[in-house]
């Protein structure tokens, strides 16, 4: 693992040297559309996680280097934020706002799990034993009635669209036109036309995944899954997309509620978009981001749940902190 974590941190630190010399910018938004210094962040990133990387493979996973490691999956966990938006838009057939942007993020992602991945390589399961499918304790479900109950209004909002009612002043038709006029691909409209909105399905998916990590269900395939039922679910199979969906959603949905707390007090102005008015913002905005927090938090609990329940029987082992670098590897 320390080896791929410092290939990683090589290829993340030439990327990110090239988009900062050659002007491209990883951070296309707003004022900052153009600025270098996103590439030069992603060089700093990728220059300490291949410090990090060498160290281990020379001197072994010392309890620094752990913490080095942890921080720097840390920073690139947070460059991947928004990865999840822009594989939903490709699923759509949109095309994202920047390509290098999104590349950014892809390698972002990777980097973190290459980089949690190493700073845990020297633990090594006690037993082997597999344990029995169990649902999660019960404030952990809790958790995932909340984050489901939290896209109940956003999905009933986006169905009410999608049949062409109508919600905060805006009609079906009129959204549909909107969405047609930014952009929103031909998979989209179709769907819109049909009555079935897009990210209401996504919401529902997510809702799915979330009971998956909570219930014993989710550790073992079911019967409609066919050839696959009764084995085992590999834990990354509903993990990596919990993990993909939670270091998304949970911030966008958090940075999103403080922002409208501050509009809805009068401190900063909210545009109102498609909207008919401000007021109208709001309420759409408070619906959505309140469900992306909610949920977003819920997979974290429910995640973390999951990876507890699923681990082998017996307590982790961990190696002497003076291993050598071959031990790491």
């Amino acid at each position: 693992m320390a080896r791929a974590t410092t290939l990683w941190a090589l290829l993340y630190t030439g990327f990110g040297l090239a988009c900062a010399l050659s002007g491209i910018s990883l951070f296309p938004y707003g004022g900052d559309s153009g600025a270098p210094w996103p590439g030069w962040a992603a060089v700093a990133v990728g220059a300490l996680g291949a410090s990090a990387g060498g160290a281990v493979l020379r001197y072994g996973l010392r309890p620094a280097l752990r913490v080095l490691l942890r921080v720097v999956c840390g920073l690139a966990a947070i460059s991947a934020f928004s990865l999840l938006m822009d594989v939903i838009t490709l699923m759509l057939g949109q095309g994202v706002d920047s390509w290098a942007a999104t590349a950014n993020k892809a390698l972002a992602a990777a980097g973190a799990v290459l980089l949690a991945a190493t700073a845990r390589s020297d633990r090594e399961p006690a037993g082997t034993a597999v344990r029995e499918p169990s649902a999660a304790p019960r404030l952990v479900q809790r958790a995932v009635w909340a984050g489901t109950l939290a896209f109940v209004p956003y999905a009933a909002m986006k169905l009410l669209w999608a049949s062409g009612g109508t919600f905060a002043g805006v009609t079906g038709e009129e959204m549909l036109a909107a969405s047609e006029r930014n952009g929103a691909s031909g998979v989209f409209l179709a769907l819109e036309s049909w009555g079935l909105d897009p990210t209401a399905l996504l919401a529902a998916l997510g809702v799915f995944l979330l009971w998956g990590l909570a219930r014993p269900w989710g550790q073992v395939f079911p019967r409609w899954t066919l050839f696959l039922r009764g084995r085992r679910v590999p834990p990354w199979l509903p993990l990596a997309p919990a993990l993909l969906g939670a270091a998304t959603l949970a911030p966008y949905g958090v940075v999103g509620v403080g922002y409208l707390a501050l509009a809805t007090a009068g401190v900063v102005t909210m545009r109102r978009g498609d909207l008919p008015s401000s007021g109208d913002a709001l309420l759409v905005g408070w619906i959505g981001m309140v469900a992306f927090g909610v949920h977003g938090i819920a997979l974290i609990i429910a995640a973390r749940s999951y990876r507890l329940r699923t681990r082998p029987a017996g307590r982790p082992a961990r190696r002497s902190a003076r291993g050598t670098g071959a031990d790491a590897e």
